[in-house]
């Protein structure tokens, strides 16, 4: 009896996929590529998880954790030798408490599945982007996640209380606690936050609810530079009384772009997607009116669209999540997710813009990006110099001291680069952290350093 053999009888045949099953499945971001491993193992409970990571581990075999497969640095390739781990049967909601405001859940619940479980309950679960549907809770915490309202209310770090998690010989480290406060000892929730599945495969989470806002107002607002976006910035988090859930912006180079090639949005010239959220719809709204009336009035604002439907709002996010006009547009496409020091930003971007006229001539770049949590995205296309561009993007975040990776990782994609982020003795700890917890190396091997 082989491994796999071994592994069926634990999880089933509905629990294990080779052969066509697996070749089905994509093995680069973007869905591309056909997965070449050995076989995708779906168990559907941390006993099974633990079950099947403890005999790869006597046999020696190589383990790529999936989640959705949403992320964009190819954190979840396999080789034809690993087998995959998905958590895609392990989806139960098990517990949502309002008293304490936390949730439990299962590392393969869908993070729009757990929105939805939330609000049902009269909560809000607090991160969210453009992948809610396919991306999955386990991913979110790999890759500590960000999204669209860190501004407020922090990346995936923050809303994850305590977790489960099963290391590479199958040993599961439980901290199922649902307390805010808990200081016994060292939070080994963090090592597993953010590691990319090469420390242990998340398989249980408690996460931090927030109350549900029962008014949401948001504005497009047209800034005439970026002197005057920063300070908008700064009016909004102190004047909206910390209600700022949002501040998105789009750099003219995007409204442009998707403007002239998409037929599904309007014309719209602003730049920044503001929004705020509250408890009172008509106090709110006051006061939202009162405080864009005063931008517009002292030239901090060139021009505001108030929304006044949730249509409206709805075309304002797809506006903002609209990648897959940017990728088709420029394609063949990079899209790189980086952070650094607002007051830098602008200088950041004309830096990158430069480099490109002059050494990438046909390339051409749109920025889009949080700015409010100092992160911004850089869309460059066509790409048929890859490694200049890299080169590009990421040399110029050294004299920023920017991060090559904002919220969604290292991968493979961008760990050549990850020297430029961090220093040797950082880089030093992660081995040996790495080691201590996987000394064979078996959980996606090559992911983050070699």
């Amino acid at each position: 009896m082989d491994l796999l053999d071994e592994i069926r009888l634990l999880v089933g045949e509905n629990g294990l996929l080779v052969a066509e099953d697996v070749r089905a499945r994509p093995n680069l971001s973007w869905g591309l590529g056909s997965c070449p491993a050995r076989a995708i193992v779906r168990p559907k409970t941390t006993a099974e998880l633990a079950q099947v990571m403890g005999l790869c581990h006597q046999y020696k075999q190589p383990m790529v954790p999936w989640g959705g497969q949403s992320g964009l640095v190819n954190g979840f390739t396999c080789e034809p030798d690993d087998i995959a781990i998905s958590l895609e049967l392990m989806s139960t909601i098990e517990q949502i408490d309002r008293k304490s405001g936390t949730m439990i859940v299962q590392a393969g619940a869908l993070v729009q599945q757990v929105q939805e479980s939330a609000s049902q309950a009269g909560s809000m679960f607090a991160v969210d982007f453009g992948a809610r549907g396919s991306a999955q809770i386990g991913g979110a915490i790999a890759t500590n996640a960000g999204g669209n309202s860190v501004v407020r209310y922090g990346m995936m770090r923050e809303q994850v209380l305590w977790l489960e998690a099963v290391l590479a010989d199958g040993t599961v480290i439980s901290s199922m606690n649902e307390m805010l406060k808990n200081n016994a000892g060292y939070d080994l929730k963090q090592l597993f936050i953010g590691s990319e599945g090469t420390l242990g495969i998340v398989s249980r989470a408690v996460l931090r609810l927030r109350p549900q806002p029962k008014a949401v107002q948001t504005a497009f607002l047209g800034v005439n530079g970026f002197d005057e976006l920063t300070g908008l910035l700064q009016r909004a988090l102190a004047e909206l009384e910390g209600k700022l859930s949002a501040f998105e912006v789009l750099w003219q180079s995007n409204n442009r772009l998707l403007q002239a090639e998409s037929a599904e949005h309007r014309a719209l010239l602003s730049r920044v997607l503001l929004e705020q959220e509250g408890a009172d719809q008509v106090r709110g709204k006051k006061h939202f009116v009162e405080v864009l009336s005063c931008l517009i009035e002292e030239g901090a604002v060139a021009d505001a669209l108030l929304v006044e439907s949730d249509a409206q709002r709805t075309e304002l996010w797809a506006l903002r999540d609209d990648i897959d006009t940017l990728v088709r547009i420029l394609d063949p496409a990079m899209i790189f997710d980086v952070s650094m020091p607002i007051r830098h930003m602008e200088r950041y971007v004309d830096r990158v813009e430069l480099r490109l006229r002059q050494e990438v001539p046909e390339a051409r770049n749109i920025t889009f990006g949080h700015l409010g949590d100092g992160n911004i995205h850089l869309a460059i296309g066509p790409c048929r110099n890859r490694s200049a561009i890299e080169a590009i993007v990421y040399d110029e975040l050294i004299p920023v001291h920017g991060s090559i990776s904002a919220e969604h990782g290292i991968g493979l994609d961008k760990r050549e680069f990850l020297p430029r982020s961090k220093t040797p003795a950082e880089l030093a700890l992660m081995k040996t952290i790495k080691r201590a917890l996987d000394p064979e190396g078996l959980l996606n091997r090559g992911k983050v350093f070699s």
